[in-house]
């Protein structure tokens, strides 16, 4: 078994965002003020209310459920929520906290759902955060046993992959600086002039689509003014998914359309990314391409070729492209902290430097 020891996303956040995506209202995180901080900013961001029981020294001897108490009443009065989850941190386990127990005390009325996620950093798999996030969703009514166990599928499915081909399948891996996108977009350019077919595939994950969209956009103007022909798939069905991820994909769809840009083949929804790949090759085979756009979570098509373009948000994981002899591999590393809280497409600097390409053309 691969020790990783480069760092991993963590359980804690991982349920954090889940029950963002079950539009949860507030968040209690249970333990110290900084504990998942930077996390926090961009979920509030996104609209979720984040709070913590700010536990201290003495709370860590002699137990955290006042502090819990307090901050659940003060959350109840301030934010009045529907529903309201506390999640547990390394902190709360380790001294053995009862957060359901607290929960009950602090008597928040029927008009408030609130519920507790029984989690912690120290946990093997950042997916198994989320995984407790939906069973304890489950429980409190936010989804049904259909959609739980869906979901507990698709994140043991995204867990596998990264084990076997993503960051998750080697010990370390250095943050790698992006190449420049002009190489990558003049041979797209080039390949639509010369009347070739291109196909442009996105397997991404959640609020990452808003931006990588944009490459249709920007690969649909540049066949209208270039020629060629294109096929477009990507994983925005959204009558899949949680609440807000069915949100998302209704948004793009929309304006996609409103651009006119049509997608051809919709392979599943964006939380299936690491489960239709082969649904996505099938309809790109049958295009039979003669260059293939790769985006998101790239390694989720299951016949990535060299000569590929693959546009990743991960620095680590473009780091991982590179070292595998993918030289057509680029990053758009900023990516996530700019589609926190967005409800349209957000331009994807590759999509513009195609654009910037094709008017000097």
């Amino acid at each position: 078994m691969t020790v990783i020891y480069h760092p991993r996303p963590n359980p804690i956040v991982a349920a954090m965002y889940t029950l963002r995506d079950m539009d949860v209202d507030v968040v209690v995180t249970h333990g110290p003020a900084g504990c998942s901080f930077m996390a926090s900013r961009p979920l509030e961001n996104a609209g979720v209310r984040i709070v913590t029981s700010a536990l201290k020294d003495n709370d860590l001897i002699f137990g955290g459920a006042e502090p819990l108490i307090r901050t659940l009443k003060e959350a109840k009065k301030n934010f009045n929520p529907r529903t309201m989850a506390v999640v547990g941190t390394c902190a709360s386990t380790i001294i053995g906290d009862d957060i359901a127990a607290a929960i009950r005390r602090a008597d928040l009325g029927p008009d408030c759902n609130c519920f507790a996620v029984d989690c912690s950093g120290c946990m093997a798999d950042n997916t198994q955060g989320a995984i407790r996030a939906i069973k304890a969703g489950l429980k409190a009514g936010l989804i049904d046993q259909a959609e739980c166990d869906r979901q507990i599928s698709l994140l043991k499915a995204a867990t596998d992959l990264e084990k076997k081909r993503g960051m998750a399948a080697k010990a370390y891996l250095s943050p790698a600086v992006s190449p420049t996108k002009m190489h990558v977009c003049r041979v797209i350019a080039n390949a639509l002039k010369e009347g070739k077919k291109v196909a442009v595939i996105m397997l991404a994950k959640k609020e990452l689509a808003y931006r990588f969209a944009d490459m249709f956009v920007a690969v649909d103007e540049a066949r209208k003014r270039l020629g060629g022909k294109t096929l477009f798939v990507a994983n925005m069905d959204g009558s899949l998914g949680l609440p807000r991820i069915r949100r998302y994909c209704s948004n793009i769809n929309a304006e996609l359309d409103a651009d006119g840009v049509n997608i051809d083949v919709m392979c599943g929804g964006l939380d299936e990314y690491a489960v239709v790949g082969e649904k996505a090759k099938a309809a790109v085979d049958e295009f039979q391409p003669d260059l293939k756009i790769i985006m998101g979570i790239c390694h989720a098509y299951p016949d990535m070729g060299k000569e590929d373009i693959l546009i990743t948000d991960q620095p680590r994981q473009l780091a991982n492209y590179l070292e595998q002899n993918y030289l057509c591999a680029v990053g758009e590393v900023s990516s996530h902290t700019m589609v926190m809280g967005a409800t349209g497409i957000v331009h994807l600097e590759t999509a513009d430097t195609l654009r910037e390409i094709v008017r000097e053309m």
